[in-house]
């Protein structure tokens, strides 16, 4: 599941899997075995018992003796931490309540004008040019600055977020990404326990969980990795559908957007996590006629379960019941927001450059390795250029995220970034983390 192939064709490999059931044997990495769930009852069932199937790492059998080397790329996606994904019962509800209280203080409606002028910012940089990378120049932006915001993170933190980040899901010297992000939350914290702010950070940190240092790290290495390259991901890949599929308009020029419609599609078909859901059997347990051994990972296929052939019903638009977001305690906290800013930053972009179209055939779009995402690679784009003069420019982003009238001991607000900020400069894979840096930065 690490290599091209796979993510050229996911489908044809939980295809041959269903074959032999509704779980296979799957390998995540050089040496590091699993059973992958490709059934959605079967999903279901181990997602909803989690006194069976445990969340918390530390079971992993082959990572306790040595099978597994603690340097593997998957390890640090896998890996326990104490936060609210890699724990179970009462440690579990504590965690998960700290993160959705704090969730619940930010304002739907002030949230989708940040995303909005954000990704006018963003879109200016690029109109007057003709062309595009949309994963690059903005897929992947788009979520740092509104979590940059969220987060309370200062722009000097960003370069050391976005290289951890990065390292981490791509694998690419994932231990040091590890170490570094790591790092780069103590210092947030830090920095956060004198000057806190309107912030989910010191939201966090004031909540009657009462959550230590260590806690606090974690829940933040979550919420950010749950909150950029998946988001990243759904983004990217609804309007790679949005641009390819004349069911949703085609180049969409003259017609109507339907954004919402090719969101539940990409969550059925194409999940920014496609398999991960990782559990761990408490005991040796049969699984639809499969044993499935104590401490071996059993991971969730997402999309395998959402288009298992015994289960869809082929009618995608507004139908939400999909795997995307998970199930069971372990629900994702974060879907609604992780959604509006999606639709938001799609429906934004159609507005703006209306006649936007693929810059290749779609079927020369390039998928990037790896057994948890589907991620593209580019998303190369065209369109007429669109001139860009101060009178025309929206207006600067709102000066925060307010909190709900109903948290009326909220600090004051942390300033917003310039809207006039550059986007980072499109150059190469090296260069391009180089001039995210630069842009985070304001140089």
């Amino acid at each position: 599941m690490y290599g091209p192939g796979f993510a050229a064709d996911p489908a044809a490999v939980y295809e041959r899997l269903r074959k032999a059931g509704t779980t296979g044997p799957v390998e995540l990495a050089p040496g590091v075995r699993a059973t992958l769930v490709t059934g959605y009852e079967a999903a279901l069932h181990v997602l909803r018992s989690p006194e069976t199937f445990s969340k918390d790492p530390r079971r992993w059998r082959d990572l306790n003796d040595g099978t597994v080397p603690p340097d593997s790329p998957v390890v640090p996606m896998m890996m326990h931490r104490p936060n609210a994904l890699f724990t179970d019962g009462e440690e579990h509800r504590r965690l998960r309540a700290a993160i959705t209280d704090s969730l619940d203080r930010v304002d739907p409606s002030a949230l989708r004008g940040y995303v909005e002028k954000s990704a006018d910012t963003l879109i200016d940089q690029v109109a007057p040019d003709g062309a595009a990378d949309l994963l690059r120049d903005y897929a992947m932006v788009l979520p740092l600055l509104v979590f940059k915001q969220l987060f309370g993170c200062p722009p000097d933190y960003g370069d050391r977020l976005v290289e951890g980040m990065s390292g981490i899901f791509d694998g690419v010297d994932a231990e040091k990404a590890n170490e570094l992000l790591t790092q780069t939350m103590i210092d947030l914290i830090a920095l956060k326990r004198e000057q806190p702010g309107a912030d989910v950070t010191s939201w966090l940190m004031a909540h009657p969980a009462k959550l230590t240092d260590e806690e606090m790290i974690h829940q933040l290495v979550l919420l950010m990795g749950a909150g950029t390259e998946p988001q990243q991901n759904l983004i990217a890949n609804s309007l790679r559908l949005l641009l390819s599929d004349d069911r949703f308009g085609g180049s969409l020029s003259g017609g109507s957007l339907p954004v919402e419609d090719a969101l539940d599609e990409v969550l059925w078909t194409d999940p920014p996590m496609a398999n991960y859901g990782v559990h761990f059997p408490v005991r040796d347990v049969e699984l639809e006629g499969v044993l499935l051994r104590e401490g071996e990972p059993v991971v969730i296929s997402f999309a395998a379960a959402n288009t298992d052939p015994a289960k869809s019903s082929g009618h995608r638009a507004g139908n939400r019941a999909h795997l995307a977001w998970s199930a069971g305690p372990h629900t994702c906290p974060a879907q609604n927001p992780a959604r509006l800013i999606a639709a938001v930053a799609i429906e934004k972009l159609l507005d703006r450059l209306p006649d936007v179209e693929l810059a290749v055939p779609v079927d020369q779009l390039e998928w990037r390795p790896g057994p948890f995402h589907r991620a593209l690679a580019t998303l190369p784009v065209r369109f007429p250029a669109v001139a860009v003069t101060e009178q025309s420019a929206p207006a600067a982003a709102p000066a925060a995220v307010p909190v709900p009238a109903a948290a009326p001991e909220a600090p004051a607000p942390v300033p917003a970034p310039a809207a006039a900020v550059p986007a980072p400069e499109r150059t190469g894979p090296r260069g391009f983390w180089a001039s995210v840096v630069a842009w985070w930065r304001g140089e």
